[in-house]
């Protein structure tokens, strides 16, 4: 009996314990899509502490499972599952891509958050939203894409951009923005015969650009974060092979010349003016028929083709690889830009996705043939001329110089021959560019919340080129002997940027607080080291050689962030960087750069919880403080608080007995210089509409500016100099920012989707140094002289011009302007302000439809308010037809002004032009043929223009000036495009 009873209380027992068995529950999660395994899967039973994660080839193995326990799988990109376990000792996952939330996540300074979290003014183009048509350099496919970020670029074939977030926030200082490649700041100092730091950089390999526009978001970078952020990421790896070939070949043409005579209307004009100026002399004119512009110009060819392969090798190592060549020859005789490159990209995961590795390892190689700026010379010609004259001595070129019976060269102070001037350079140079960075991320295994990350980066680039002038040409050496002789400089130079980053994130959820704490350090050096030869043709020592080689520039951080979020729906972040810069003495070495944000996600609320209208509705407020300390261009590794000197030439020297003894004068230096800082207020507003049908933002922000690097007078005495850089200038900025995207049609055979973005801002010049005037910019009219300046209570870049007065026929009067002080002498005092080079609205609209196969895409770029100084009208006046002697065409706006007298006329009011335009940058159609070789492969055949049409007032060239003074411009080709993309 007792026998019994035990084993029925045995049994008992046992019953209520099977209910509680913990049982152990293997499997693979995979891509839904393509059936790859997903590794870094997050897996955890709902309610508990208790998960894992699946290693690199999917699997699983998850112990301490209940029947009815819920198991949650989550990875980022995916949409979550949830599985009840019902005794099952394997479960296989397949998750589906999340196409939204792979949208929401963007990259932020050292790391990366989704959309919903952000605190600050950030804004993300993908791939998907780029800019299409004739992209040679990376910035180009940004241009117009986002509020407040403006992009001006040049029409040399592989020229750079300038680019502007909020108008810069410096006078004397680089405006530049931070560029961040893969976690690797670069500097925007190029490398001798380069043009462009990112012109090296294929667009093809880039997957994204992430905009960090107010303080809030970009001072976790401090230092060079005045002038905003932009975060670039390259593609990476896949599990999936995949193979993509794109192909693009353009034609160039000119779009427009400058109106200047024709040979018969010069003809005409220099026979009228004959009548009344005897300084003009009708028998120089030639018998030709010459469009000057038409000979240095030429229809261009470009070719680009770029091929990639991504994959995983032996299905544990995903690797991408790409090769890309550009060919692009320039509109301008001679001009021409080739690059190759190469590519490869790991990014493989072990240990449970517990530890990532990602290398960026990039070549590329550029070559280049630059072409003089001949437009001026093109202009002033004689039409009547040819460009070819069998009996010259310049190479069969028409030149005015000529050579003397004994030999030597009769030199004539008038214009050369463009053509000969660009097929008797030789101006080349090559680049050759490494660059990339490793880095290491590792979850620990006691405290997976932590992950420590190392970023190793290095940047290096050697550029070599020569400049050699035929000694045929008339520009040439007039050596000792009588007789002419060519010239060639050859140079050197070398850029190095080395990084090192480490720091440690935490994450961790606690009931409704979320908390994301990084806190590292920085390491940055950059070298800069070049070397030009002198002459080594002729026998002028004017051009001696030079060397450059100045102490490294360090730069060293330490910074902080800390993000929380309490229910997803408030959300906070502060952040902190301290920065060292070898730039400054060590009183002035270190600046604080802090930062708060607020945001309050409102449509979480429960008043909006089930509104059909409002989907999204976020409040943002921010505040922070970035730094600057990159003096400006020429100076970019110079220590001015060093002491320096410097060797003169061989005119400057003492003699000694038998010995020459050079020279070695001080240079002028500064202990005191410190950071410039700007202090910036941001407040936004992101909203959606209709399940986020309608989505955007609008931003206000207001950019204090203190310490300004300025050049300003000296004391006498006071130092090696009486103008130098000084913090004591200060500049205000505000300005408003709206960016509006729509899914005006959605269906399954036809999608329209539009992006409008605007942006109005306001800068004003609070202080200069002792109030002074800071005359700027390019000269006009010949005579050295500055049309524009910094004044306080004015924008930066205003035109100081005199008032043009007008007879009863409205005809201006040449040399009449108005008394403005009253004093009855026409002076400088009479000029006045007059308008500014920058826009004060810009507007960016992107349009694109699918319709089953076909695609079509447009964009449109507007600048309203921005005024330039038309320098090429400005010289315009008959007696400039008498050059020297010789004959020289003018523009034809004379026509309109009648004006004579060179010189009395450039500094008139009457040729600064309201130049806001509306441009068509890009219109493209393509039809997709899908299944082409099989069911993942596809095939676009597409084809467009470039540089569609321009609308404007002005009466130049292009309206698009970014110094805000029209002194000619290599033209802005118009292209007509055609390529493929092969995708299997």
């Amino acid at each position: 009996m007792k026998t019994f009873t035990k084993s029925a209380l045995f049994l008992l027992w046992l019953i209520p314990m099977s209910f509680f068995a913990q049982s152990t529950v293997n499997g693979t999660v995979t891509d839904a899509g393509n059936g790859q395994p997903i590794p870094g899967v997050n897996i955890i039973i709902r309610g508990t502490t208790n998960g894992t994660s699946s290693d690199f080839d999917g699997n699983y193995s998850l112990g301490g499972v209940s029947n009815g326990d819920i198991i949650e799988f989550s990875y980022v990109g995916f949409i979550p599952q949830e599985i009840t376990y019902s005794g099952n000792d394997r479960i296989d996952i397949a998750l589906q891509e999340d196409a939204a939330e792979l949208e929401q996540v963007v990259l932020i300074g050292y790391g990366a958050a989704r959309k919903k979290d952000l605190t600050g003014s950030v804004s993300t183009v993908t791939a998907g939203d780029f800019n299409k048509g004739n992209i040679v350099s990376p910035e180009n496919l940004l241009n117009g894409r986002v509020a407040g970020v403006n992009i001006t670029a040049g029409g040399a074939p592989g020229s750079g951009a300038a680019i502007r977030i909020r108008g810069g926030g410096s006078l004397a200082a680089s405006n530049d923005p931070l560029i961040v490649i893969d976690g690797l700041p670069v500097n925007n100092n190029v490398v001798g015969g380069s043009q462009s730091i990112l012109s090296s950089i294929n667009p093809n390999n880039i997957k994204s650009f992430t905009v960090l526009k107010d303080a809030s978001a970009a001072a976790i970078y401090g230092n060079r974060a005045s002038a905003g952020v932009i975060i670039i990421e390259t593609i990476k790896g896949s599990k999936g092979l995949q193979v993509n070939y794109n192909f693009q070949s353009g034609i160039y043409t000119i779009p427009d010349t400058i109106d200047v005579f024709s040979a018969n209307e010069f003809r005409d004009v220099v026979r009228e003016q004959a009548l009344v100026n005897n300084n003009i002399d009708p028998s120089l004119l030639g018998n030709a028929n010459t469009d000057w512009q038409k000979e240095i110009y030429r229809n261009a060819v470009s070719t680009d083709n770029n091929v990639s392969i991504r994959g995983s090798l032996f299905d544990v190592l995903p690797v991408r690889v790409s090769l890309g060549h550009l060919d692009q020859e320039g509109l301008r005789l001679t001009s021409g830009f080739k690059r190759s490159s190469a590519a490869l990209v790991l990014n493989p995961t072990f240990l449970n996705g517990n530890l990532k590795f990602n290398l960026n390892a990039n070549a590329t190689f550029e070559k280049r043939r630059f072409a003089n700026g001949v437009e001026g010379a093109a202009i002033a010609f004689d039409p009547t001329q040819p460009v070819n004259d069998p009996t010259s001595p310049f190479g069969g070129f028409f030149e005015y110089d000529s050579i003397n019976p004994d030999g030597s060269l009769n030199n004539i102070l008038a214009v050369t021959n463009p053509v000969a001037s660009l097929l008797q350079r030789n101006n080349r140079s090559e680049v050759d560019r490494y660059f990339g960075n490793f880095k290491v991320d590792y979850s620990l295994w006691f405290l997976p919340e932590l992950t420590a990350t190392v970023n190793i980066g290095f940047d290096e680039q050697n550029g070599d080129g020569f400049n050699e002038l035929s000694r045929e040409s008339s520009s040439g050496q007039l050596l000792t002997d009588g007789t002419l002789d060519g010239d060639r400089t050859e140079f050197t130079s070398y850029r190095r940027n080395t990084l090192f980053d480490s720091y440690l994130n935490y994450k961790k959820d606690i009931g409704a607080l979320s908390l994301d704490v990084t806190g590292g350090y920085s390491y940055q050096n950059f070298r800069v080291e070049d070397f030009n030869t002198g002459e080594l043709r002729g026998d002028s020592q004017s051009n001696q050689a030079t060397r450059l080689f100045d102490p490294d520039l360090v730069l060293v951080a330490f910074f902080g962030r800390a993000n929380l979020a309490i229910n997803d729906k408030y959300l906070l972040t502060l952040s902190y960087r301290r920065d060292g810069t070898s730039r400054f003495s060590e009183e002035n070495r270190w600046g604080n750069f802090p930062s708060a944000a607020f945001a309050w996600n409102i449509s979480d609320e429960g008043f909006l919880a089930n509104s059909s209208t409002l989907s999204n509705l976020k409040l943002r407020l921010g505040y922070g403080v970035t730094g600057q300390e990159n003096i400006g261009a020429g100076q970019f590794n110079k220590l001015p608080y060093l002491a320096r000197y410097q060797l003169g030439q061989n005119t400057s020297q003492y003699i000694f007995g038998d010995a020459s003894i050079t020279v070695a004068n001080p240079s002028l230096r500064n202990e005191e210089l410190q950071w410039e800082v700007a202090t910036q207020y941001n407040i936004g507003l992101d909203f959606g509409l209709f399940n986020d049908r309608i989505n955007g933002s609008l931003d206000l922000y207001r950019r204090e500016t203190d310490d300004l690097f300025i050049s300003g007078s000296l004391p006498d005495g006071a130092n090696f100099g009486n103008i130098g850089q000084q913090n004591l200038g200060e500049l205000l900025t505000e300005g408003i920012e709206l960016n509006l995207n729509a899914d005006i049609v959605k269906n399954g055979n036809f999608t329209w989707n539009i992006n409008y973005n605007a942006a109005v801002i306001d800068q004003e010049v609070e202080k200069l140094v002792g109030g002074e005037d800071q005359l700027v910019g390019p000269s006009v009219g010949g005579t050295g002289g500055n049309i524009q300046l910094h004044r306080e209570g004015f924008s930066p870049f205003s035109f100081l011009v005199f008032k043009q007065l007008y007879d009863a026929n409205g005809a201006p009067i040449e040399g009449a302007y108005a008394d403005l002080n009253g004093d009855n002498i026409i002076n400088s005092e009479d000029r006045y302000i007059y308008r500014n080079r920058d826009a004060d609205v810009t507007m960016g609209f992107q349009s694109n439809m699918t319709y089953k196969g076909f695609d079509l895409s447009f964009n449109l770029r507007a600048s309203l308010g921005n005024y330039v100084f038309n320098n090429v009208n400005s010289g315009a006046t008959y007696n400039a037809i008498n050059n020297n002697g010789t004959l020289a065409n003018i523009h034809s706006s004379v026509l309109d002004t009648n004006f004579n007298v060179f010189g009395d006329t450039f500094q008139s009011d009457i040729y600064v032009e309201n130049a806001s335009f509306l441009k068509m940058d890009n219109v493209t159609l393509g039809y997709t043929f899908n299944k082409f070789f099989g069911d993942t492969s596809s095939i676009r055949l597409w084809g467009g223009v470039q540089n569609v049409f321009t609308i404007t007032e002005y009466s130049g060239l292009d309206p698009e000036i970014f110094s805000g003074v029209d002194q000619t411009l290599f033209p802005r080709a118009r292209t007509f495009l055609m390529g493929a993309n092969v995708k299997f």
